[in-house]
This record gives structure tokens, sequence and C-alpha cells, in this order.
């Protein structure tokens, strides 16, 4: 296999469901690079789960872990970051994005991110899809100012969004062969 290396950051924004996690790890994985899930590293350092974070300390508590957090893996060694659906809310936060590193908006509306999903437990959001329908249409213009490019995602497999992720990333200096 021929190794790769990040040039810096790639951060990949959307709306749950867009498949974000599911690319940076099949990218990880094909071309030896580090991924990491931002939600997941947020519970493995709090030692809570997302939930619980929100319920004991509500959705600014949580936000300002999140803030802290793409501060620190955006000085990190260049990795592949699955962001979080609402981290693009912060102002602070989109502007780390378009400062640290390449940011990569997987588009996909909320019915399309609906049917994704297996299990629906796991997402409250979607019990109303009004609701989400609402969120998603008012995240797109944060995504869209924060993406060096926007992928869409609509009726496509995670093979066919990596490797569409990979031609934009090498074409824009991003990714590259290491050398030898």
């Amino acid at each position: 296999m021929e190794l790769y290396e990040l040039t810096r950051p790639v951060f990949f924004v959307g709306f749950m469901g867009a498949g974000k996690t599911s690319v940076s790890r099949k990218l990880a994985r094909t071309f030896g690079l580090a991924a990491v899930d931002m939600d997941t590293y947020i519970e493995r350092r709090e030692g809570r789960k997302v939930k619980e974070i929100f319920a004991q300390a509500g959705e600014e508590g949580f936000r300002d872990i999140e803030q802290e957090v793409l501060v620190e893996l955006s000085q990190k060694d260049p990795l592949l970051v699955s962001c979080g659906g609402g981290v693009i809310k912060r102002k602070e936060n989109r502007e780390t994005l378009k400062e640290a590193g390449f940011v990569i908006h997987l588009r996909i509306t909320a019915d399309e991110a609906k049917s994704r999903i297996g299990d629906l437990s796991t997402r409250p959001l979607f019990s109303d899809i009004e609701n989400a329908r609402d969120l998603a249409e008012s995240r797109m213009p944060l995504y869209d100012e924060v993406a060096d490019v926007a992928i869409d995602t609509a009726g496509r497999g995670v093979s066919a969004i990596a490797y569409e992720v990979r031609d934009v990333l090498e074409k824009a200096g991003v990714l590259c062969r290491q050398q030898k």
C-alpha cells in the first residue's frame, strides 16, 4: 500500500448522517492516515457520552468543550477530523475551521440522512422530520461558508464519496504521496 500524508488537517462538516465519520475512516484505512471523530474524542476526553454532557451542562456547555477540542485537534499533526453537525454554529469555530485546515462539506438532505441512519433512537432529532429539515436548511449556509469544497452525497456509497474526496485533496495539495 502506498502511504500518503496530509499537509494540513482536513475537517469534514455536514448534517448528521452525511457520512463524515464513515468517509474519513475509509480514507484513513485506504491511505494510511489518522482519523478522529470529534464526538467520540470528546466522549473519551470527558469520560461521558455527548448526550450526558448535553443533559448536565446544556448545549452551551457542550459547545464550549467542542470549541476547545476543535482548537486542540487543529494544532495536532494533520489528521482527518469528522466534526459534529453543530460545530459550525459558533463563529469562533467557523474561523478555526477556515484558518486551520481544509474543509469538506458533505451535503445531504434531512430526508436522505434519515434513510441512512439505522437506529433512529440514537438520533432523537429525527423523531420530528420537519424539525430536522428546518435545522438542516438553517445550517446549510454555515457549512457552505466554511467549506473549501462541497460534495453531494445523495444516493452515493462511502467508497465513491471517499475517492472523490481523495481526488479533491490531491488536486488541492493537501493529500500527498509520502516520499520514499
